[in-house]
């Protein structure tokens, strides 16, 4: 029987050792993006930052990775962590990682989103790692359960093909909408004061949310590919990356359009996406935190676990992404004080492991019915 994996502990020299490992593997695939930037980084994201910042970033990182490698080589009886990250971090710089330099990048017609996805992955791992670490929900919950690797996979695809899910969820909002004459409003959006033109961003967006994240709740083929969101039994801050790409399409694709109708400016756009970036990693992060009063106006992780909840007596509830009031509205709320569900997941279903047979699997039978008896309404 394999041996069920353990939370870490301060002064073993595991977690010095993972970070020196993570930080050096980051650094590593970095040095890439800036030695082959037309194909490795995205044009929109190039925006956001600049290449003197990002040469910082890089070399505060493998200096970092070095540092978390020696402690850990001090800490720790077993050297193979602190000597792994040493290695990594080494090869970085011998391909180049001390000597980068930002340049001009041709446009292409196509790129990988290897920026996105080691920068977002920095921020939430720097970010909710020690928070879970810290206020944990689920106190034997480990970093390393049974199915991270699958977490992980979702996360890195999602973030790699940015452009191929931005290209494909944006062409519905365009086709159907393209052609209305819609200068106008946008420009009277576009008016309003930043705050309220954000606010009216959240609302819109959330409230079409609610209804085709909902809808995926209520038809039975597509609870299929929704299912997949929900099939994992450990919440945290990878869990909420684990969606097949159909739902991506859909659910993103109706949220877009509002967006794209009321034509919010580029800062209400950009700050849009950082928030729900880091909103959506945080409602399903492991962590007691509460929020207070807040949890009332804005999704919580406790919040969102209970939409999570195996318990078939809480199926339903909580469709809302960012306004709980959403849920209030039409009748889906539900938060009981301070409690939180004891289980998580699909307990009546038996869903495959791993990213590549649950690819496949919606699209052969369902997760719940082995002999394929579909009804037509799921409770879920």
């Amino acid at each position: 029987m394999a041996q069920t994996p353990t939370r870490f502990k301060f002064g073993e020299g595991k977690i010095s050792g993972y970070i020196s490992i993570f930080l050096a593997l980051l650094s590593f695939l970095a040095v890439f993006c800036f030695k082959y930037p037309e194909v490795l980084t995205s044009p929109e994201f190039r925006e956001v930052y600049t290449g003197e910042s990002m040469v910082v970033l890089l070399t505060a990182t493998i200096i970092a990775s070095f540092f978390f490698a020696v402690l850990s080589f001090m800490l720790s009886q077993k050297k193979s962590w602190a000597l792994t990250g040493l290695i990594i971090a080494t090869l970085a710089i011998v391909i180049g990682g001390f000597n980068v330099q930002g340049r001009s990048v041709d446009k292409t017609s196509w790129h990988l989103g290897l920026d996105w996805l080691l920068l977002d992955l920095l921020l939430m791992a720097v970010i909710f790692v020690p928070i879970e670490m810290v206020w944990p929900k689920n106190k034997e919950q480990t970093k390393f359960h049974e199915e991270w690797r699958t977490d992980l996979v979702y996360f890195v695809v999602s973030h790699l093909f940015v452009q191929f899910f931005g290209v494909i969820t944006q062409k519905p909002a365009t086709l159907f909408f393209g052609w209305m004459g819609l200068s106008g409003l946008h420009t009277w959006v576009q008016s309003l004061p930043f705050v309220l033109e954000l606010l009216l961003a959240f609302f819109v967006t959330d409230f079409f949310q609610y209804w085709a994240h909902r809808f995926f709740h209520t038809h039975t083929y597509l609870w299929r590919f929704h299912s997949v969101h929900h099939s994992t039994k450990n919440m945290d801050w990878l869990a909420g990356s684990r969606t097949h790409f159909i739902d991506i399409f859909f659910t993103r694709a109706i949220t877009f359009i509002p967006l794209y109708v009321l034509g919010f400016s580029t800062i209400t756009f950009n700050t849009y996406i950082i928030f729900m970036a880091i909103h959506a990693v945080l409602i399903h992060a492991n962590t007691r935190i509460n929020f207070g009063f807040l949890k009332y106006i804005i999704a919580t992780p406790q919040y969102h676990h209970w939409h999570h909840c195996e318990d078939p007596k809480y199926y339903g509830k909580n469709f809302a992404t960012i306004f709980p009031f959403i849920d209030k509205i039409f009748g889906t709320y539900y938060l009981p004080g301070n409690t939180w569900p004891e289980g998580t997941g699909l307990h009546e279903a038996n869903y495959p492991k791993g990213y590549l047979k649950q690819l496949v699997y919606p699209f052969t039978k369902s997760p719940f019915d082995d002999n394929l008896n579909m009804e037509e309404r799921t409770k879920r």
